[in-house]
């Protein structure tokens, strides 16, 4: 499958807390000191891992004493909105994921995308849907590697960067905004930090020059923020406005909209780089076999998985990233995750 015709997008790094980034500098203390001298290429990803294939992703060890084989699968979904929402609307897909791969799986709620990474990095969590954004640094960090990403009989399912303010503001162009105050999510979201810095600049708006950037921390509080008029206007990602609408959260009248984007990718869903062979691959079986019933693929935007490859269909993100002055290494992250 080919998603390069798909721009990127990600919901927030919601701001890290201090315990998450004492526990990743922590692991990565502890990571074996031989392994920098075995690994023949690494690229960015963190120094107990190796990627010796060059895909970007770090390679399944080859000493069966680092293999996981758990008894029961440890799921998150990306940490947006209200964690106990989605853990009801991913019963279904639990049950039959528990039931494909033969163990018990439980869903753990995460507060922020600070500590899904920590999470899976000391191996507290085994499969998890990590925000196309924060999918770089779960790579880099934390050996996730992607596989999947939801769709439909038509292809994979995606969102739109939109810039809303309010119905009744005076606001009618992205020009009228210069001089405002203008809700981001965090530094290292590509939706809503780094793909706004990328393109609107080409559009005659450029943050931090023509408005001041005000960090909300999440999509869902730029939203609430905007209809508050806490901000003059935010980039948004087109799914979480969706879900707050249906939800009842948000009025469908409430926003004006003065710019949509082209389609960008959902979440990608990933395993831990260290669960045995024959893990991964029943996980991904189970995955691409699965179908969501009525209200699930409603509530996620799709009714399948779709196989992806972060090599290939996440260049995109890391191109907006990277326009936008970001490196997905543990410097970038702890420095990004302070601001």
């Amino acid at each position: 499958m080919n998603l390069t015709a798909f721009k990127p997008r990600a919901f927030s790094l919601a701001s890290s807390c201090a315990a998450a980034l004492a526990a990743l500098c922590g692991l990565a203390a502890l990571a074996p000191a031989h392994a920098a001298d075995a690994c023949p290429h690494r690229g960015d990803l963190d120094a107990q891992y190796c990627d010796a294939n060059k895909d970007l992703v770090a390679d399944t060890p080859t000493d069966a004493r680092q293999l996981k084989d758990p008894g029961t699968l440890v799921f998150a979904f990306t940490p947006v909105e209200d964690p106990a929402v989605y853990e009801k609307l991913l019963r279904p897909f639990m049950a039959d994921l528990a039931q494909c791969v033969g163990k018990k799986v439980v869903f753990f709620p995460v507060q922020s995308n600070a500590a899904q990474i920590e999470a899976m990095r000391s191996g507290r969590l085994h499969v998890a849907a990590f925000s196309p954004g924060p999918v770089n640094y779960a790579v880099n960090l934390a050996g996730a590697v992607p596989f999947a990403i939801r769709g439909n009989e038509q292809g994979p399912v995606g969102m739109y960067l939109k810039m809303i303010v309010r119905k009744d503001s005076p606001y009618q162009k992205l020009q009228d905004l210069k001089g405002k105050r203008i809700a981001h999510t965090s530094p290292s979201s590509n939706s809503g930090n780094m793909a706004p810095r990328a393109l609107f600049p080409k559009i005659g708006l450029t943050p931090d020059a023509d408005y001041k950037v005000v960090y909300s921390g999440k999509h869902d509080q730029s939203i609430l923020g905007v209809k508050t008029g806490d901000y003059d206007a935010a980039p948004v990602a087109s799914d979480v406005l969706e879900h707050m609408t249906d939800r009842g959260i948000v009025g469908k009248d409430d926003f004006r909209v003065l710019y949509t984007s082209e389609m960008f990718p959902t979440d990608a869903y990933a395993y831990a780089y260290n669960l045995k062979p024959e893990l991964q691959e029943k996980i991904k079986q189970c995955f691409f076999a699965y179908r969501a019933p009525a209200e699930m693929a409603k509530g996620l935007g799709g009714d399948r998985f779709l196989p992806i490859s972060y090599q290939k269909d996440w260049e995109l993100v890391r191109t907006v990233a990277e326009a936008a002055g970001e490196k997905f290494t543990r410097d970038a992250y702890n420095q990004s995750a302070r601001k």
